[in-house]
């Protein structure tokens, strides 16, 4: 067989003829479409996979005898051990909320032990002193626990603005609705549980909580760890751990709220919450209060 024309053209040294020179049309509109067709019906499809949407818990029965049996069975239980089952129980759906309080600085301390990924809140006002906000970021570089700040629809000034004045010195409870407990109502539809730093020793309402137990007010699995506990064990915690504390409790400020609202207490004042709304029967902001008429107690 001879060689191709090519070839035996190259070995007998002449030249090879010349190629027609080449055009290139863009392609029409109607063939890029085609095209495109083409390729989505032959491309490879990402199947994502879909999270369940979350609910809300409902009281049923079953869940409220669970609850009176696990608040009963951790009534002697130490904090971590009600935390640890709390986590257990509610993860990823447990929180906590959070003042800055001296409960609350001993909680979050065993949170770092315990469930450091529990997502943690605080309710701001705008009100708050700036020691207590001093106090989150120094919890935040010791523990790794960044508490999220969560503030109501309106800024302190547009707030003012709207009630031609400060609500706290003429309406606290509806203040303290506004401020907090809608802020935390909403915050309530994305959880199924929440832990507070409440002690039975602070107050009458405060008395008669569980350690475990079901929250109407915000529809919400309420966890108090330190229920049983007293004063003096979570100030012993706090000095044996060298746990931060807000400093305005070395100043006579045994509770701390908002700063329009909470003064220092005076030599031989016994209750911890005398500071509290000072001059008024107001002792609770209403996130702990059980019963709520007509707004009192908020």
């Amino acid at each position: 067989m001879g060689k191709p024309a090519l070839a035996r053209q190259i070995c007998e040294g002449t030249e090879p003829a010349p190629r027609p020179s080449l055009r290139i049309y863009a392609p029409s509109a109607e063939m890029t479409a085609a095209a495109n067709v083409v390729l989505s019906e032959f491309a490879p499809v990402e199947q994502a996979t879909a999270e369940p949407a979350f609910r809300q818990l409902d009281p049923t029965p079953e869940l409220l005898a669970e609850l009176a049996d696990a608040s009963e069975r951790l009534e002697t239980a130490q904090p971590e051990e009600i935390i640890a089952w709390a986590h257990h129980r509610f993860a990823p759906h447990l929180t906590m909320a959070t003042a800055f309080g001296p409960e609350g600085c001993v909680i979050l301390s065993m949170l770092a032990k315990v469930a450091p990924e529990t997502y943690v809140f605080n309710l701001d006002t705008g009100y708050q002193f700036q020691e207590t906000l001093d106090l989150r970021d120094k919890i935040a570089r010791l523990y790794g626990i960044e508490v999220d700040m969560l503030q109501p629809e309106l800024t302190v000034p547009q707030y003012e603005a709207f009630h031609n004045g400060p609500l706290y010195k003429t309406n606290p409870n509806q203040c303290c609705f506004d401020r907090k407990i809608k802020v935390l109502r909403a915050a309530a539809t994305k959880h199924h549980a929440w832990m507070s730093g409440i002690r039975r020793d602070q107050s009458t309402d405060r008395a008669r909580a569980g350690i475990v137990e079901w929250d109407k007010k915000f529809n919400l699995v309420k966890i108090s760890p330190l229920a049983n506990w007293t004063k003096k064990d979570v100030w012993k915690l706090i000095l044996d751990e060298n746990i931060p504390y807000n400093p305005l409790h070395d100043q006579g400020f045994p509770s701390i709220g908002c700063w329009p609202c909470t003064r220092a207490v005076s030599e031989g004042e016994t209750d911890e919450r005398a500071g509290r709304w000072s001059g008024t029967a107001k002792t609770e902001c209403g996130l702990h209060t059980l019963e709520q008429q007509d707004g009192s107690g908020i």
